[in-house]
């Protein structure tokens, strides 16, 4: 994964220039919150995409730092109301926005950087473009929703669950893949495999992110079995209630659709779930779906990007925080 890492250290400074031009024409009552986030870091896998796509097909134009960066708005405005809704007390090492700011300030920065994000890809004047991150943000938002219906419930089967992180997740970085592409002027079969490919690393990706949640702390550098607190019912906790006796079921089904789960008893179904194998077992679904993704690059002319693409899936088969 070197040329992967490379890449993503050479882009790095124009993605976060790209950025800041962003935030310096956001409202400044609002780009206090919006600064918070952005400027506490992250990959920025977004726009790192946005920039891969377009230059496999050739195009190495400025805008494609600024699509990225109406992506990685759009991502963060996600984040913002996420923490909000969650109740959130962190965010990549810092103090939640809601927490600085306040919370109608930081749901009103992330309504904000969603509209800002819009008119940085309608400006460009193709309508294929804001038609593309239109749909992400309606996808989105259908995703975020469904999780939040699922909440503390048992009963999601594996296809409604692949459905809502496909929505939550998956759509943007489909969006991420799919701008480069249209961006450069591609052909319609290119597009479409820039699309699939962003949908099939966007699934991965949120399986994986929903394994780690039960390593160790020390291991990935955040608590433990936040999304177990938080009541979602992932892959993960799916096998572990299944292997449960019906006693054992009972109890925690109680424990769990109450939100009672917390403390020793935390740590101790987060400990069981990772040493009996179930977050590895559960982590063979995003396998696949890097599998595919990998696959659909077959036939697009080789180059530097492209091999950066495949490395893509590699870094987020082997994430381990």
């Amino acid at each position: 994964m070197q040329l992967l890492r490379r890449i993503m250290a050479e882009e790095q400074p124009g993605i976060t220039a790209a950025l800041e031009a962003a935030l310096a024409e956001m409202p400044p009552q609002t780009a206090g919150a919006a600064a918070h986030l952005l400027r506490a870091g992250g990959k920025r896998l977004r726009p790192l995409l946005t920039l891969l796509w377009g230059r496999v097909c050739g195009l190495s134009h400025d805008d494609l730092y600024r699509l990225g960066a109406a992506v990685e708005m759009l991502h963060a405005a996600t984040l913002l109301h996420d923490d909000v809704l969650d109740g959130a007390d962190m965010r990549r090492g810092r103090p939640a926005a809601h927490l600085v700011f306040g919370l109608t300030e930081s749901v009103l920065a992330g309504d904000a950087m969603l509209a800002k994000a819009l008119l940085m890809v309608s400006d460009l004047g193709d309508a294929r473009l804001t038609a593309c991150i239109s749909r992400a943000v309606m996808h989105t938002a259908e995703g975020e929703s469904a999780e939040l219906a699922a909440l503390r419930r048992l009963d999601v089967c594996q296809e409604d669950y692949l459905a809502m992180i496909t929505g939550k997740t998956a759509w943007m970085l489909r969006a991420a893949c799919e701008l480069g592409t249209l961006r450069a002027g591609a052909d319609d079969t290119v597009v479409r495999a820039s699309a699939r490919f962003g949908l099939d690393l966007g699934v991965a990706f949120q399986l994986v992110d929903d394994c780690l949640d039960f390593s160790p702390s020390e291991e990935t550098g955040k608590p433990r079995g936040g999304d177990l607190r938080e009541g979602k019912a992932t892959p993960p906790v799916l096998l572990y209630f299944a292997a449960l006796s019906p006693d054992q079921r009972q109890a925690f089904a109680a424990g769990f659709e109450t939100g009672n789960i917390a403390g020793p008893e935390l740590e101790r179904v987060c400990r069981e779930i990772y040493e009996r194998g179930y977050a590895r077992e559960a982590r063979t679904l995003a396998e696949e779906r890097l599998d595919a993704a990998a696959a659909g690059l077959a036939g697009l002319p080789p180059c530097p990007e492209l091999t950066a693409l495949r490395e893509m899936c590699e870094y987020i088969r082997n994430r381990s925080a």
